[in-house]
Parts: C-alpha cells; structure tokens; sequence
C-alpha cells in the first residue's frame, strides 16, 4: 500500500519518539526497564547508541542457545516431532549461530500449560503465544514481571521489524498497546485483505450449474438456490436426501449461523455503527435473522444434524454428495475435498459463496479482514539473561528480513520452492509429497507459513496453494467484502476485559440458549424482545461502554 513520503516521515519521527519513550513506570522497577537496561542498550542518561541497520550473519559465535516454548502444530507432528526439526529452523540455526530449544505442551493443552507455565519461577527465554488467551493479556504479565517491553531494543537491534512498523501506520496502532508499549515479534499480514479472506460461504457450484442457477448474493437467491438443493435432485441420486446447508460446528447451538446475519446488517456480537460500538444481537436487523433462520429450518434448509455433526460426519455429508453449502476455508473446506473426490467424482466442484448484500446494499463480512498484525507472537520473558538480550532479538528479527522472510515463508529455495518471475512455486516435495503427505502436513516441515509463527506471512505462499478454480474464486469473491459492522484490534485495559468477562459469559450463554431455541421452533420469533430485556439486564450497556472506550483509545493513537 503506497503512502505519502509526508506520511511515512511523520509516522517514521512518531514511531521514533514511541519506541524511546519511558515505559509509563515512575519507580523504574518493571520488568521493561529492568531488561532495558543491559549492556548496550540506552542507558539512563540518555546516551545514543548506534542502531542496527541489517542483522550481521552469523549473529554469535559463542553457541548461545534459546530456551523457547511454544504449542506444537498437527500439520507439524505428521512428520516431525518439534519446531527444531523444521528446516527453516536448521538453516536458521546454521546462519545465525545460535541454537533452539524448543518446548511443546501437548497438543491441545498450551492453555493449561501456559498458565502453568508463566506461574513458576523458571522461564523460558522465549514464548510463542496466541496472547489473547493470556489471563489480563500482555498488560498483566508486564506488570507481573512475567514478559518484557521491547521498544528499545527493537529501536537498537531489530532493524527489519523496525522498518515495518516505522513504514505503515496500520502496524504501528495495531503493535502497540494503549501506552505505547511492543512486547512481541508478532505474526503479519501485511497483505491483510488477500491473507485474511480465507474462509467465508462454499457451495456446490456443479449443482448450481446442473439447476442453471448463479451464485447467490442476497439472502433471497439464497433460499432460492436452497429450496432448489433441497427438491430438485441435484446430486441425481433420485432420492430427496440432498442437505441444502450444514455444517461440523459440534454440539452445543446454532451460533455459526451467524454467518448469515451480515445479510441483515448485523452481525452475532459486538459490531461498529459508524464510530460507535453497538451489539449486534439487540439490534432490530437481528429479529429478521432469527425470523429468517427458522423458516429455513422450518422448511429443512437446513441439516437437522447440523448441532451434532462431526468433522467425520461432515466428511461423509461432502464427500458422498449429500451437502449442497456449508462454511469453510480455502484449504480444510475446499482444498481437502477437491483433493478427495478429484478421481472419484471429475463432476464435483467448490465455489465461494460472496457475503449476503445487506438492505442497505453492502456485502459485510464477520471478521474484521483489514488486521495486519495479529495477536499471535513471540516475547521474551524475565527469565531471559540481559547480556543475551541484544542476541535474542536479533535472532527474532531474522524472521522479518528478506533472508529469513522467504525462508520461514517458503522453505529452502530449490527444494521446497522455486521463483518463476514475482512468484513462488512449491515442487513435488510439498505438492505431490513422496512420504504421502498431505500438501499442508509437507509445507509445515519446511516453513511457518501454513501455520502461524513470528513471520509476515506472504500472500504468494496462498497463491501457490490456491491449486483449484474454485478456491481462487471463493479467495476474490470474499475479498469484496466490507469489515465495516466489525471491531477493529483495540485492547481492553486487565479492568474493562474483567468486567466485560464477567457480563458476556452470561450474555453470551443466554444468547446461545435463546437462539437455538428460536431458530429451531422450540420458542416463537415473538420471544426477541424478551432476549433484548434480558440481555440489558445482564448488564450490556455497560460492556458496551467498555468496548467503546477501547476503541476511542485505539484511534486516538
């Protein structure tokens, strides 16, 4: 995204006076400043030390070694049992000298085990984390001298992230907390939209043509081409055993049929109106949803399984052509099929779906897909030694150079990939992989890409991927989409997030409960405004209050 030279100098002087400002702690003891303070690094007279302009290779010659943790990956595991066996990691180690030990919780416990994790005195050097499930979130785990504050030492020696943030303003907000503070080398999308628009509405688009309909765009087409899945036959089969939507979502409510609700203008939970955050399921748009979705379900549009079906069940739905639309993403909910049923069916096809046109005419999406800088992340904790402070980040810097960004994007250049011209092309090691890997389960022995890590995932490793017609379609369709209805990345202070916890896990439990009950006929659409009542009485004016200071603060950065 192109920015005026103005622009990126006023945002470049900002960031400057940003990242060399105090930590906003006057007794000079938290941890930022405690780590601050190692050798070369500024000091507390100011003295300017010279910045990094590249990261010399290799880093250290003195086998220093990196404790780090993070949670393992089942694309991963298929073939290698940790992160230190990929071979971004080999190379890296072999570049920069320095050596990694990783630790894994098990495999769907890094909650647990985090928590376990940061409550001992024994810290690793290094924690890779989704730090939106920290407990307080990083603001806690500073003030407890858990992590640390690293503008500084990004502004010394982390010139490759440094120019990132100093170069686009959308990071520079979204990387900061609310007082100025970076505490994580974090996951990028710098190429939000493209990145981000992965998942949204699939359709059979074999039946589409096999009934000469179009994709649907309104939620109008959309019970057409619904009720025509349903009655016309179009798997061909001469029964009535075709299911219109359906879905894996587990058991439990209908809440993923939120997908639809964009359609109404309103979307399952707190949105934005303007510069004014609302929520959504209050919202007079939302009693059309609910009134909508009943009918269907009413008219068994919708798989009657739907609450039960797991992703076995689901598999067998898609892949013995009983359903006809379902959400999804690109790879786990297109990719994975075209695979499967590519010599069984040449017939079946997959294509994105765009979001319903609202009645004010706007296609919204549920997830705000403009986030450059997610929520994923490495910091470094207490536990680090200060005199390996200046080595840690510049070996987490690597990770956003030209080197290492093609390295942890695509792997090892002419084994796992090749460039033709701007792009990239996987060869038969991640494509057509000779130990029966699957395309993702190859791609994650070689880079972070395919999964998540401290990277600037680039859109060129999608692009690869995108194998079939379909997918790259249902990639630029969901593209079009407006992220207007939804929040952009603000934080709430450990406060506002203890109270707005305390409000929605009632709200949230309630709205479930009173939705599915609606959706399926087991309450009246009339009951609405009784859910309203009782979700103001829960206390969501308050909770929107909190989101709305939040995100004052936010765009007032």
């Amino acid at each position: 995204m192109k920015r005026k030279i103005g622009a990126m100098m006023l945002s470049s002087v900002l960031l400057s006076t940003m990242l060399a400002g105090c930590s906003g702690n006057n007794d000079g003891t938290s941890a930022g400043n405690k780590a601050g303070d190692h050798k070369g690094n500024t000091t507390a007279t100011n003295t300017p030390v010279e910045k990094l302009t590249e990261i010399p290779l290799p880093i250290t010659k003195d086998g220093m070694t990196i404790n780090y943790w993070r949670a393992n990956d089942g694309k991963l595991t298929a073939s290698l049992e940790s992160f230190g066996d990929m071979a971004s990691y080999k190379k890296k180690e072999e570049l920069t000298g320095i050596k990694v030990k990783f630790t894994h919780p098990p495999l769907g416990q890094q909650k647990d085990q985090f928590n376990l994790l940061i409550s001992t005195k024994e810290l690793p050097d290094v924690i890779y984390y989704n730090w939106a499930d920290a407990v307080g979130g990083p603001e806690k785990l500073i003030e407890d001298g858990r992590i640390i504050r690293l503008n500084e030492l990004i502004e010394q020696y982390a010139p490759n992230l440094r120019k990132i943030i100093e170069s686009d303003p959308d990071v520079k907000k979204q990387i900061t907390l609310d007082d100025g503070t970076i505490y994580m080398f974090p996951l990028l999308k710098l190429d939000a939209l493209k990145l981000n628009a992965t998942s949204g509405l699939i359709m059979r688009k074999d039946w589409l043509d096999k009934l000469g309909l179009k994709p649907p765009t309104t939620i109008e087409e959309w019970h057409t081409v619904l009720k025509a899945f349903k009655e016309k036959d179009p798997n061909g089969n001469g029964k009535a055993d075709e299911l219109a939507f359906t879905g894996n979502w587990g058991p439990g409510d209908l809440t993923k049929l939120h997908d639809f609700s964009p359609g109404f203008g309103v979307i399952g939970g707190f949105q934005m109106n303007g510069d004014k955050v609302e929520y959504g399921p209050i919202q007079l748009g939302y009693s059309s949803f609910l009134e909508t979705m009943a009918t269907w379900y009413k008219e068994g549009l919708i798989d009657p399984e739907i609450m039960t079906n797991d992703g076995k069940a689901f598999d067998y739905k898609v892949t013995n052509n009983l359903a006809g639309s379902y959400g999804g993403g690109v790879f786990s909910g297109m990719g994975k099929f075209f695979n499967l049923m590519r010599d069984t069916d040449p017939n079946f096809n997959l294509t994105g779906v765009p979001w319903p046109v609202s009645p004010n005419g706007t296609a919204y999406a549920t997830f705000n897909m403009n986030n450059k800088v997610l929520t994923y992340g490495e910091a470094i904790t207490t536990g680090a030694d200060k005199e390996k402070l200046k080595d840690i980040v510049q070996w987490m810097d690597f990770n956003y150079s030209p080197q290492g960004h093609e390295l942890f994007n695509f792997g090892i250049e002419g084994e796992s990939y090749v460039k033709e011209g701007e792009g990239i092309k996987f060869t038969d090691v991640i494509t057509n992989n000779p130990k029966g890997l699957t395309y993702d389960q190859a791609l994650a022995s070689y880079a972070l890409s395919i999964m998540d890590g401290p990277i600037n995932q680039d859109s060129r490793y999608l692009d690869a991927l995108l194998f079939d017609e379909g997918q790259r379609e249902a990639n630029a369709s969901w593209m079009k989409a407006s992220s207007d209805l939804t929040l952009p990345p603000f934080r709430l202070s450990v406060d506002e997030a203890s109270k707005s916890t305390s409000i929605m896990s009632q709200v949230n439990t309630y709205l479930n409960e009173t939705m599915t009950a609606i959706i399926n006929g087991q309450k009246p659409i009339s009951e609405f405004e009784k859910m309203v009542d009782t979700i103001k009485g829960m206390g969501i004016e308050e909770a929107i209050k909190i989101h709305q200071a939040a995100y004052d603060r936010y765009m007032a950065k």
